[in-house]
């Protein structure tokens, strides 16, 4: 099974929304469903039809979360000494001075808004296990990139 990275916030989140879909979700679709079903004709029922497929949805999302936090690990708050999951990388493209801070998480928790990315990404692939200070290349759209890791949090 595939590991799945999270923080103790976003493994909390997903259990709450577990339990919500097992408990509430369930019944409200329940109830939609024996609503429809009072309206006749299943065949040409498009309420029973749309409750169906919203009860199928919400089981997909049920499985879907159980494997998540089945398999989930939590991001421990560290020092780092090497680019981790859960750490925070301040990188600096070769030639240029802008900086950029990322944080390291796992794929349920992207958000590039917040600089937030994946363990899958080429990035983040390129510059696991390196230190700071050190260099690393990765394969992007626009060709083969150079950074230095400026700092470790």
């Amino acid at each position: 099974m595939k590991k799945e990275y999270l923080t103790k916030e976003k493994y909390k989140e997903l259990a709450n929304e577990l339990d919500w879909l097992q408990t509430a979700r369930r019944q409200e679709l329940a109830d939609s469903l024996k609503d429809a079903r009072s309206l006749g004709d299943l065949s040409e029922n498009a309420e029973y039809h749309q409750a169906r497929e919203d009860q199928a949805n919400a089981e997909k999302r049920i499985t879907d979360l159980e494997a998540i936090l089945q398999n989930a690990v939590l991001i421990k708050d560290n020092n780092f000494d090497k680019v981790e999951v859960g750490a925070s990388v301040t990188v600096r493209k070769k030639n240029s001075d802008e900086k950029v801070e990322y944080a390291i998480v796992g794929s349920h928790e992207v958000d590039m808004a917040q600089n937030k990315i994946s363990t899958t990404s080429p990035l983040v692939q390129a510059m696991l296990g390196k230190k700071k200070g050190e260099t690393f290349s990765f394969k992007s759209p626009r060709g083969v990139q150079d950074y230095t890791i400026i700092g470790i949090k």
